[in-house]
């Protein structure tokens, strides 16, 4: 009896869980287990807010809660910047090869493109914002985490090269892990070429404005994603070269907890901007009316 009395009392509440009898049937004062629809809620990467998904989609996939920008892939970014008139893609087809024959690249390819839904891991094409028109590249993480090679940096190079044409403004959304390690100097070489595709839509007058996504990094970060004439990044994207670990490693000290961030890259010189996924296309648009770029340099 004493003891009863100092038992610990539980903190929570339990539900029964759902048994079957001998015969098949459910035993009884015991409540069915209810099934919630696939894709029917979403966990905040950041804070672990449970949401319902279609409500996150009007927020643009910006936790209510917490403000964390979640990934977007290339269709979803597209489709909230540029204007509802159609959007002419470029190079569709172009798809990446197993030039070195790198073992189980080839199936990976097959893998990525029925997962992303993509040839590869860019989108580029001619749009508009605000009525201004404008040479588009949007990069994807969905496909091979975003990684660079040889299809990524030639569509982009394209591009780069069709706004030097037409004299019209270039923007480039980034979001990638890398270069693409199974295409090895190949995937190397597409840093060196978008660069030099730069450097001529520069000489000729062209404006180009780099957006910076969640996360950029390697050498999509070390190439085009910083030669930007104005480079903007959402809030909380990561924005480096090599990972935290790695750097820490090779320096042997504790880096800042906000290291690489968009803020963290804005207080120190990199970004010229950090804005807020909502403000993106009202701030894209003021910038192509302050430059008032019509079809020509």
């Amino acid at each position: 009896m004493f003891k009863d009395l100092f038992q610990k009392k539980r903190k929570y509440a339990t539900i029964p869980s759902e048994r079957v009898d001998r015969n098949g049937g459910q035993t009884e004062g015991e409540r069915p287990k209810r099934e919630i629809p696939e894709g029917l809620m979403s966990k905040c990467s950041k804070c672990s807010t449970i949401q319902y998904s279609k409500e996150l989609e009007k927020n643009l996939k910006v936790c209510p809660s917490c403000g964390h920008h979640m990934r977007l892939n290339a269709s979803e970014r597209i489709a909230i910047t540029l204007d509802t008139e159609e959007f002419i893609e470029f190079d569709s087809e172009m798809s990446s090869v197993d030039p070195l024959q790198f073992p189980g690249y080839a199936s990976k390819l097959e893998q990525q493109v029925i997962k992303s839904g993509q040839t590869d891991a860019v989108i580029t094409g001619q749009g508009s914002i605000g009525g201004y028109q404008v040479i588009v590249a949007v990069m994807n993480f969905e496909f091979f985490s975003g990684s660079m090679g040889s299809v990524v940096g030639e569509k982009i190079t394209r591009a780069v090269e069709e706004a030097t044409e037409r004299g019209l403004p270039l923007l480039i959304f980034s979001t990638s892990g890398g270069a693409r390690m199974q295409e090895s100097i190949l995937s190397l070489m597409q840093m060196a070429k978008t660069s030099a595709a730069l450097a001529r839509f520069n000489e000729a007058g062209g404006l180009f404005i780099s957006v910076i996504t969640d996360p950029t990094t390697g050498g999509v970060s070390a190439s085009f994603a910083s030669l930007g004439d104005i480079i903007i990044a959402e809030p909380g994207a990561v924005f480096g070269f090599a990972g935290r670990i790695v750097i820490e490693q090779t320096i042997r000290q504790k880096l800042p907890d906000d290291f690489q961030t968009a803020e963290f890259n804005l207080q120190h010189g990199l970004l010229d901007l950090v804005v807020h996924r909502k403000e993106m296309r009202m701030t894209l648009t003021k910038i192509l009316e302050m430059h008032d770029v019509k079809g020509g340099f």
